[in-house]
């Protein structure tokens, strides 16, 4: 049996944490060359430069919730979880998946990136798994093997 595991992309958050660094050393070195103003006290001298650092403290939580959600594509189901300490996993089998869409906004077509909504046949919410890398090559694939899937026999 193959998997094929899909985790969210990592592009933006690489983005953001370039993004965070640059302006947390743009702030150090201005500090080499600053006067403090007077009505700030001495004591914060030493830590003001270090609170751009808290804009690292974004991509970060994108990091850790994007390393927490995963999607399993096996040969006759599909498993997306989510979750550290209480974890959520849904499970659906590949014959009863009825609509797939992918959606982009511009910036994501620029990166190849974009958001997969899956719809199964009985349900009326739609899964929907957030900035993956290649979405139409995976709905493709996904499509593909739901085509292949002996359908279900009716329970009775």
């Amino acid at each position: 049996m193959s998997e094929l595991i899909i985790r969210p992309t990592m592009k933006f958050i690489y983005a953001g944490y370039a993004v965070a660094l640059l302006i947390l050393a743009a702030a150090l070195a201005a500090t080499f060359h600053m006067q403090w103003p007077p009505w700030i006290p001495s004591s914060w001298h030493p830590w003001l430069p270090w609170s751009p650092a808290l804009l690292l403290l974004r991509p970060l939580q994108r990091h850790l919730r994007n390393r927490l959600t995963k999607m399993t594509i096996l040969d006759d189901r599909l498993r997306y979880e989510t979750g550290f300490l209480s974890k959520t996993t849904r499970t659906i089998l590949i014959s009863r998946i009825q609509d797939l869409t992918v959606h982009q906004r511009l910036a994501q077509r620029l990166f190849a990136v974009g958001d997969l909504s899956i719809e199964t046949a009985g349900e009326t919410s739609r899964l929907t798994i957030p900035e993956i890398d290649r979405p139409q090559q995976i709905a493709d694939h996904i499509n593909n093997l739901s085509r292949s899937a002996p359908p279900k026999e009716p329970l009775t």
